[in-house]
């Protein structure tokens, strides 16, 4: 799949490229999918110091580098990388098309 599977909003591209500044040089947001959370799967969010692998894609806009495994863009293609900062509280989310349920907290989904 290209990278236009999975499209990266301006306000999480601002976000992801302010946590970046901070740490060394490199670093990339590595989102991930794996079983559990209350719905099934869950996102997962770490920072890495790792050369992508050949089955990564990566996003880059805006100074912000994001990597998605093979696996997990089965399960993420044409969804959007959001982040909210609202009266809740401040959030990465993942609107995803394959969801068919969610959590409340909107880190867990089922397909």
């Amino acid at each position: 799949m290209d990278q236009q599977s999975v499209i990266l909003t301006d306000a999480a591209a601002k976000r992801i490229a302010k946590i970046l500044s901070a740490e060394p040089g490199g670093t990339a947001l590595r989102v991930s999918v794996e079983g559990g959370g209350c719905s099934g799967f869950q996102y997962r969010y770490d920072l890495v110091q790792e050369t992508p692998g050949e089955e990564d894609i990566v996003l880059e806009r805006d100074g912000a580098v994001v990597l998605i495994d093979s696996v997990s863009l089965d399960y993420m293609s044409g969804s959007e990388i959001d982040f909210v900062d609202d009266l809740i509280g401040q959030s990465f989310q993942i609107k995803n098309p394959h969801a068919t349920a969610g959590c409340g907290c909107g880190t867990s989904f089922s397909i």
